[in-house]
């Protein structure tokens, strides 16, 4: 158990690093990344407080630079390599009307050019995934024909599937509201594994664990998905109301638990298309820490991601399974509420002793005097991030 716990690997973002907040307000803080090399450095800081975390997500053009090759070198002096390359198609003015299914085929153009970008980047810095979201919708009824929006958007993710080298995988996110408030092109994960299936074996779909109405069984997404072999990945985050970004597991651990519940029992399925499907799902952090340390927000983050996936490990799969043969309701609700309600850690303390870390990384983050270092070095900086608020 204690090396499957070690074997989860958690992809943070690079603009979970910077100054970021909501449409309303930015709360600058001092020592907030401000350019993508010190995004790198904060990172490289949670990889080794964790263990478990030697990735960073990119967002293009935030994080652009002019020589990737140097950045990868960058990046592995701080322990980390660049992963999941984001492309950005919803800050620039020509994407008011949407991108990839805007009527303008000017707009179209550029926006399939920057997804193309993004590929070649993800074959410069060694990644193997492209995460797409569209922000591409409709505020008003009438403003657009949705069937022509969808044949525009499939035309366009075509292209870019056509690009992808083998081994890339191209990651298609879904959301069910904003900025477009009467439609959304990738309303859910249904339409989401429609487009997937178009594109074909190379596009998956990824899971936000805040991109749902109240009360959606997200768990029970990710079962469907694992169970026909297109689940991807997730942006791990958490919500109380809507897409709010939150550390991961604040307000409902429990749905955590039982996402990491489907996961798990998943790798260990006879059907070896389920399990290799969970076997290579990315596990990446999405959140805009808005009023918490940045640093430590994320590290708290990675903690309860573990913790979720630990006591997932504990359920008692065969008592499990003779309950729900019997039609046990109870005793198989039981099952899980005993493994959600375990301490889990003292194993987490036994899997970071055995990587040679501190049993509690935020402590050892607030005695390692980085977080005051960093403050002094880079100041405050009004905004660095490039996420939406910033």
């Amino acid at each position: 158990m204690i090396d499957r716990i070690n074997a989860l690997r958690v992809e943070t973002p690079s603009w979970g690093y910077g100054n970021s907040g909501t449409r309303f307000k930015v709360f600058a803080q001092s020592g907030a990344a401000r350019t993508i090399e010190e995004k790198l450095s904060d990172a490289g800081m949670v990889n080794r407080l964790t263990g478990v975390c030697p990735s960073v997500a990119i967002h293009i053009p935030w994080d652009r630079v002019d020589d990737w090759d140097s950045l990868r070198q960058f990046a592995a002096g701080q322990g980390v390599a660049i992963g999941a390359v984001n492309p950005n198609l919803f800050q620039d003015d020509e994407y008011m009307l949407g991108s990839l299914g805007n009527p303008s085929a000017a707009t179209r153009i550029r926006a399939v050019n920057h997804v193309l970008e993004c590929i070649e980047i993800a074959k410069r810095v060694g990644s193997s995934i492209v995460s797409l979201w569209l922000a591409d919708g409709t505020n008003y009824p009438g403003q657009d024909d949705l069937r022509s929006r969808r044949r525009r958007m499939r035309a366009c993710l075509r292209e870019i599937y056509s690009a992808l080298p083998g081994g890339l995988r191209l990651l298609v996110e879904y959301k069910f509201f904003e900025p477009g408030f009467y439609s959304t092109d990738l309303p859910d994960w249904g339409t989401a594994y429609v487009i997937c299936l178009e594109l074909g074996l190379q596009a998956e779909v990824l899971v936000d664990t805040g991109h749902h109405a109240q009360g959606v069984n997200v768990e029970q997404i990710v079962a469907q998905l694992l169970d026909v072999g297109r689940l991807g990945g997730f942006h791990f985050n958490a919500r109380k109301y809507a897409d709010d970004d939150l550390i991961v597991g604040s307000t409902n651990p429990f749905e955590l638990f039982l996402i990491f519940n489907e996961l798990v029992a998943a790798e260990d399925d006879h059907d070896a298309a389920v399990s290799g499907c969970a076997r290579k799902v990315a596990y990446m952090i999405d959140q805009s820490h808005n009023i918490e340390p940045k640093v430590e927000a994320m590290v708290q983050s990675v903690i309860n991601i573990q913790t979720a996936h630990a006591k997932a490990l504990l359920v008692d799969r065969s008592r499990l399974r003779d309950a729900q043969r019997k039609g046990d309701v109870l005793d198989a609700h039981r099952v899980l509420l005993e493994a959600y309600e375990s301490d889990a850690r003292p194993l987490l303390h036994e899997a970071r002793r055995r990587l040679g870390i501190d049993v509690d990384p935020i402590a050892a983050l607030r005695t390692s005097g980085y977080s005051d270092r960093i403050a002094r070095e880079r100041g405050k900086a009004a905004s660095t991030s490039g996420y939406p608020g910033a």
